[in-house]
């Protein structure tokens, strides 16, 4: 005779294999929250902290490579205007700290408006190479060479919108359809080194402006920088959901013990 202990034991694996909640198929990279738990915002943020070593080093079995560095292709600015104004291209753009985030708060989207996020970082390291042409002041300054930047005490403000679409392995999938970034930077510090040929006076005299006029450029810069790298973290958020159902990384009905 088959125990009710038996078949209640077949009843429970079973209802686990068809809603996929066994926890050997849990990627380590997600940390579960509870539909029921009241506070459901603290674990959707603690779930996001939990990602940080992970987005630090890459996600191997999801082709997920490191954000540290994540690398963008160019910025061209116009930072004085004129038919010889002076122009800067940075190219091959490597973006350091992007991993060392902390959310601070999160709303979620309802009745078509967007979702919302409130996101800390202590600072981003840039090395790009550097192309400039045009007059600087009063100098010529034309010349290659390689461009650094910090920014420190950045608070950035995520928008986006998302939809929910199903896959043949009749799982919901959540999608990142838009994704807008705003920054609020404290300090801004930028240079060049081993431009123009090593020319002392032109190399000091870029230095100058940028030190002089750092959240000038950062401005400039903005508008670019914030709409490509909203397009990384974008692909970077749907790279992820792409392999993990709704229902992996948000528990339905589910209670839970209040500690």
């Amino acid at each position: 005779m088959v125990s009710t202990y038996s078949i209640a034991s077949s009843v429970v694996f079973l209802i686990n294999f068809i809603n996929g909640q066994s926890l050997s198929k849990v990627p380590p990279y997600v940390k579960q929250c509870h539909e029921a738990d009241p506070k459901l915002m603290e674990c959707f943020i603690s779930a996001l902290h939990h990602l940080r070593p992970y987005l630090a080093t890459g996600i191997t079995e999801i082709e997920l490579p490191s954000v540290e560095p994540f690398r963008m292709d160019e910025l061209s600015l116009s930072l004085t205007g004129g038919p010889s104004g002076f122009k800067v291209t940075l190219a091959d753009i490597d973006i350091y700290g992007a991993s060392n985030f902390t959310v601070t708060k999160i709303r979620l989207g309802e009745k078509n408006q967007p979702f919302e996020g409130k996101i800390r970082i202590p600072s981003l390291r840039i090395d790009s190479k550097y192309r400039s042409s045009g007059i600087l002041i009063i100098l010529p300054a034309s010349g290659n060479g390689t461009f650094h930047a910090k920014f420190e005490n950045i608070l950035a403000t995520v928008k986006g919108t998302t939809s929910f679409n199903s896959k043949s392995d009749n799982n919901r999938y959540l999608n990142v359809d838009s994704l807008n970034i705003d920054l609020l930077v404290g300090k801004v510090n930028m240079g060049v080194t081993k431009v123009f040929g090593n020319n002392r006076l032109l190399t000091e005299a870029t230095n100058l402006f940028l030190r002089e006029n750092g959240h000038e450029v950062l401005k400039i810069m903005s508008p670019q920088l914030t709409r490509k790298l909203a397009t990384v973290f974008q692909s970077i958020a749907n790279k992820l959901l792409t392999y993990v159902p709704v229902s992996t990384f948000l528990v339905p009905g589910t209670s839970i013990k209040q500690s």
